[in-house]
């Protein structure tokens, strides 16, 4: 049993306001993915922001990554600073860590392996938008490095609601385990530990709930 989130983060992912009004739908998982994120500091569970973005005119982006390159021209007008910010429902508390990356993958152009391997995080609870993209990407790239690895489906989202019902229902449960966001709050509530009273350190006992 993991105590106190010992070894899991949250992962909370491209959830920034010039994403999200471009995505049909995405307002939508904002409240699943904030139950998220209170039930996660409740719990000790670090909560990990993943924002995407670029110098300004986007430098990095290669003319040879077709999926990139196509909003390179968007970007080069982009106020960077202001796109990266996540969505003030979501807002991070002082303390709470936000990693940039460069591509879809979270750990893609980033330095968020080293920063989870430094916490001493072994498994993942994977939020955000789009399925497709960052979720699936970060999934991929996270089961090559042998994290465990939890999708909360109701907490990510994409432009075609079908991708998203197939990869969460027939794909993701190859490599994770796919929980609602009630459900997984539910469980670390179960999860749950606390030193009895009076007791040696070290000593905990399960919260009923």
């Amino acid at each position: 049993m993991e105590q106190f989130g010992k070894n899991t983060a949250l992962l909370v992912m491209d959830m920034q306001s010039g994403i999200i009004g471009a995505l049909p739908n995405a307002t939508g998982v904002l409240p699943k993915i904030a139950q998220s994120i209170a039930c996660a500091r409740e719990n000790k569970i670090p909560v990990i922001y993943v924002t995407v973005g670029f110098r300004q005119g986007a430098p990095e982006v290669s003319a040879n990554n077709k999926g990139v390159a196509a909003v390179k021209e968007r970007f080069a007008t982009v106020n960077m600073d202001e796109f990266i910010k996540v969505h003030p429902d979501l807002r991070p508390q002082d303390g709470e860590l936000t990693v940039l990356k460069r591509r879809l993958s979270a750990f893609s152009g980033s330095d968020l392996d080293l920063v989870l391997r430094a916490l001493g995080i072994q498994h993942l609870v994977l939020t955000g938008i789009s399925t497709s993209g960052v979720v699936l990407s970060t999934l991929r790239e996270a089961t090559d490095k042998d994290y465990r690895l939890t999708v909360l489906a109701d907490c990510c989202a994409d432009a075609d609601e079908e991708v998203h019902r197939v990869l969460t229902s027939k794909i993701f449960p190859r490599h994770a385990d796919v929980l609602m966001a009630d459900d997984w709050c539910k469980k670390e509530r179960g999860n749950r530990v606390v030193p009895p009273s009076g007791g040696a350190e070290g000593s905990r006992t399960p919260v009923q709930t």
